[in-house]
């Protein structure tokens, strides 16, 4: 089995290598191609679960070197693999809920002259990602970084004969290029002060750098996050990047992309460990983001936007939780795992509604829909009542988690960061409630000449089923006996720091469940015992501010595009007067001297003649010159 871990990226890889370069000939089976090649992938990822679960504690580590990539001076990295603890969690979340999704997308984009390469893409998707993730250093979790850029810039953009879709897939390209210039910056900072890129190398030289040194990586690492999960302030692109097709919604949200920043902070641990500055920025973007985006939920009428915000602030409790440190790690990797099932499962029931409502996403405009899409509501209600902690379903469990964790940090800082998550509780249990009743609830609000809505076949609903049932049994399936926690111990909390309570877990608990009560209270008084107008009211400045994503485009056009259209103006100024200015100058001295030389070539062999007499003459001379001095 030590030798099988390739294979995990290979399979996909290799899918998505031959629908691409097979072209049209393989348009008739492209599909079951990129479908079994996901398979294959989990199916191995299990093997080798299998595998570790059959080992102790301290050898569930599993490296293959495959070849030295770069021998280069100094620097030598091997392109290696490393199965362990945390990155088989992350093998099993991407290829299993990645299958489920290619399975999904079968019948989703059945009619789409696309679908071989949509395919392709996807299992392009899914290759970047396990290399990210099994990656045994930082340069080769870079590869996988950018290949996971890239395969998100062509899923997005896969309608790209639509301008808003190639618009979304720039601005997500655009925007990740600045974070990843944090990890590039980091990967240089850590070769010059500890020589090497590996994890292993890295961890432990870690406690003989400086704290300047480990907290400049720290925020570099977070900066290279904030791009990838979307996090304050780099999470503009992730609204837009709805305008993709809804299984790259899923995949991106549930399995790949925006999962890929809180991984590269849980495993980097160790240097934050020793920084603890970087771990309160940690901490600090992830409370402001999992509020940020709970309240732009709370105003979008788009039910993939609203569930894009939804996103955005649960990876804020991920990235939030990580910020805590050791004592963290494991339940923000607990709530990326539910997340994953309940998320995954939220968009391809948003695409199931969407697909039968002719691919309407204005929630204003359904309503009843639980009538004539019973399977669908049913696992989309299974994944609403997960994703807002309601007891025994997943998110209770891990959601419920991260606070109680937030809180036991103590003193001011616990106060601040609990209540943050307490408050975005509440404010998750509204939004979530309140796009359950405008989709599925009261009166239909459809025109019969526009949408004819009806259950999705059976290629759809079923992975909407499995996921279903995940939602409601991962969370206490990961939580019993400190299953999850005890698991990943080795590699993220070596220590076994246990959770500090400042109150009884029941009623930590119980304050919990109350707020979600609330939360759901008010959505229900305000869109089940009310008309839900077609037109949105114009509504307070809050929610004109969270329909404008709060403004995030404003402020960074000001804050960054202005000033850098600036600059670049001011560049191209220097580069007209100046740079252009000296090579004109240059060009023009060469080009007076060449001509006044060109006086000196008449033509006549007397004039020559006399040239090279007087120029004897001179030399002699001088040679006379010297010999008397």
């Amino acid at each position: 089995m030590d030798t099988l871990s390739w294979l995990l990226i290979a399979l996909p890889l290799a899918g998505s290598a031959v629908l691409l370069l097979g072209g049209r000939a393989t348009d008739g089976w492209g599909h079951l191609l990129g479908c079994a090649t996901a398979l294959g992938s989990f199916a191995l990822g299990v093997v080798l679960f299998a595998d570790l679960l059959g080992r102790p504690a301290e050898d569930r580590a599993v490296t293959q070197t495959l070849f030295s990539w770069v021998p280069v001076g100094q620097l030598r990295v091997d392109f290696g693999l490393q199965v362990d603890a945390l990155s088989i969690c992350f093998v099993l979340l991407i290829t299993g809920v990645g299958s489920l999704i290619h399975l999904y997308s079968v019948g989703y984009m059945r009619a789409d002259a696309g679908r071989r390469r949509f395919f392709a893409y996807l299992n392009l998707f899914l290759a970047a990602m396990l290399l990210l993730v099994l990656a045994d250093n930082f340069l080769g979790l870079y590869m996988g970084w950018e290949g996971v850029g890239l395969a998100s810039y062509l899923l997005i953009g896969f309608w790209s004969h639509k301008p808003s879709a190639a618009t979304a897939a720039k601005k997500a390209f655009v925007v990740n290029r600045v974070g990843d210039i944090g990890l590039a910056v980091a990967l240089m900072v850590m070769f010059s002060s500890a020589g090497t890129v590996s994890y292993a190398g890295v961890f432990a030289a870690a406690p003989q750098l400086s704290e300047g040194t480990l907290t400049a990586i720290g925020l570099l690492l977070l900066l290279a996050a904030c791009g990838k999960s979307a996090q304050v302030p780099l999470q503009s692109w992730l609204g837009d990047a709805m305008e993709g097709p809804t299984p790259v919604s899923a995949l991106i949200h549930a399995a790949t992309m925006v999962t890929a920043g809180v991984y590269l902070i849980v495993r980097a641990g160790p240097v934050f460990n020793l920084a603890p500055a970087a771990q309160v920025a940690v901490t600090v973007v992830g409370a402001v983001t999992l509020l940020f985006g709970a309240v732009i939920g709370c105003a979008k009428d788009d039910i993939k936007k609203a569930l894009a915000a939804s996103t955005m602030s649960q990876i804020g409790y991920m990235v939030l939780a990580a910020g805590l440190g050791p004592v963290g790690y494991a339940v923000a990797i607990m709530h990326l795992i539910t997340h994953g099932f309940f998320k995954a499962g939220l968009f391809l029931g948003a695409g199931s509604v969407m697909h039968g409502m002719n691919d309407e996403t204005d929630m204003r405009r359904f309503g009843g829909l639980r009538k004539v899409m019973p399977i669908t509501f049913v696992t989309f209600g299974l994944g609403y009542l997960a994703i807002i902690g309601l007891p025994p379903f997943a998110g209770f469990f891990s959601k419920d988690a991260i606070i109680e964790t937030a809180f036991g940090a103590g003193g001011v800082k616990g106060v601040l960061l609990g209540g943050a998550a307490l408050l975005g509780a509440g404010i998750t249990a509204f939004y979530m409630t309140r796009v359950m009743l405008m989709t599925f609830f009261g009166d239909s609000r459809w025109h019969d000449n526009t949408a004819h809505p009806h259950e999705s076949p059976a290629i759809m609903t079923a992975p909407m089923v499995i996921l279903a049932l995940g939602s409601v049994g991962a969370g206490a399936l990961l939580a019993v006996g400190g299953g999850l926690a005890h698991w990943l111990e080795p590699v993220v909390n070596p220590g076994g720091t246990e959770v500090h309570h400042v109150i009884p877990v029941w009623a930590m608990t119980a304050v919990i469940l109350t707020v979600v009560a609330i939360g759901v209270v008010i959505a229900y008084r305000m869109y089940a015992t009310r008309p839900i107008p077609e037109t949105a009211p114009a509504g307070s400045a809050l929610t004109v501010a969270a329909r404008q994503d709060l403004y995030g485009d404003a402020l960074n056009e000001r804050a960054l595009m202005r000033p850098g259209a600036q600059l670049t103006a001011g560049l191209v100024e220097i580069d007209d007067e100046a740079v252009e200015g000296a090579t004109r100058g240059l060009a023009a001295l060469i080009a007076g001297t060449s001509r006044r030389l060109r006086g000196w070539q008449t033509g006549f062999a007397r004039s020559y003649a006399l040239s090279m007499l007087a120029g004897t003459v001179l030399v002699i001379g001088a040679i006379l010159m010297v010999r008397v001095w």
